[in-house]
């Protein structure tokens, strides 16, 4: 399976391939993630992920996984939830090191459980999750329909896909000062406290080539994914998409 759109990569000039790329911006950027994620979003980011767990509360899933973890927000959001375990799985050690020291001390071990892994080759059998969420990072995926497809793999039947993504807002004005925004202001700010040149130029690039939207959600229903629809939060700065297996 091939992507839909021109690969965007964090490190232009580095002779690896996306994945790898991605996997060393979150390891440089870990240590500043949470922090530059609440301040960029005026700590908008934490509703937007509560909204989107509200669409799986009909479902009531018990044995979840949470694909590109990263510091493991959207997996402790999603402890509202009750399930009775949560799996999180990222490729960048070093969220995963933030993530885990979160749930440590939160003492939760025994509810979410944090692992290495690949987003688009996932280390579980078939039909074995009863949700799998997404919180920011299908957008980073090197081939967005092999994850998808990998991902409805491990969901049991009748399964529910929860994918929350950022979008590009259609209406003015807030179009445009979303754009003056992301593209001057998130990259100069996120350069300047990360201290990585590249990670908070990517973050606009990759959001501008990522299908949202009904072109996504069409993009789920070819995978095979059923009943899909989405919620635009933020005048559409982000969106929530469901689908069920």
């Amino acid at each position: 399976m091939t992507s839909t759109k021109k690969e965007v990569v964090p490190y232009k000039t580095a002779e690896i391939d996306k994945k790898s790329q991605v996997r060393l911006m979150f390891n440089n950027i870990a240590h500043r993630y949470d922090f530059l994620n609440h301040f960029l979003s005026l700590g908008i980011d934490i509703y937007w992920r509560y909204a989107a767990l509200k669409l799986l509360k009909p479902y009531q899933p018990k044995l979840m996984l949470d694909i590109a973890t990263g510091t493991a927000d959207f997996a402790l959001a999603a402890l509202k939830l009750n399930p009775e375990k949560i799996i999180g799985v990222d490729i960048s050690e070093g969220m995963l090191a933030i993530g885990q020291q979160k749930i440590t001390r939160k003492q939760l071990e025994k509810k979410i459980e944090l692992r290495w892994g690949d987003s688009e080759k996932l280390d579980f059998t078939d039909n074995y999750f009863d949700a799998v969420i997404v919180s920011y990072g299908v957008r980073n995926f090197a081939d967005l329909k092999q994850g998808l497809a990998d991902i409805r793999r491990v969901l049991k039947p009748g399964g529910q896909l929860l994918v929350l993504e950022f979008s590009k807002p259609l209406s003015f004005p807030f179009k445009q000062v979303y754009q003056f925004y992301f593209q001057y202001i998130l990259p100069t700010v996120g350069r300047w406290i990360s201290k990585d040149q590249a990670a908070y130029q990517y973050l606009p690039e990759s959001v501008a080539a990522f299908p949202d939207g009904k072109e996504f959600v069409k993009i789920m229903e070819e995978i095979g994914f059923d009943q899909c629809t989405y919620k635009p939060l933020t005048f559409g700065v982000s969106t929530a998409y469901l689908g069920i297996k």
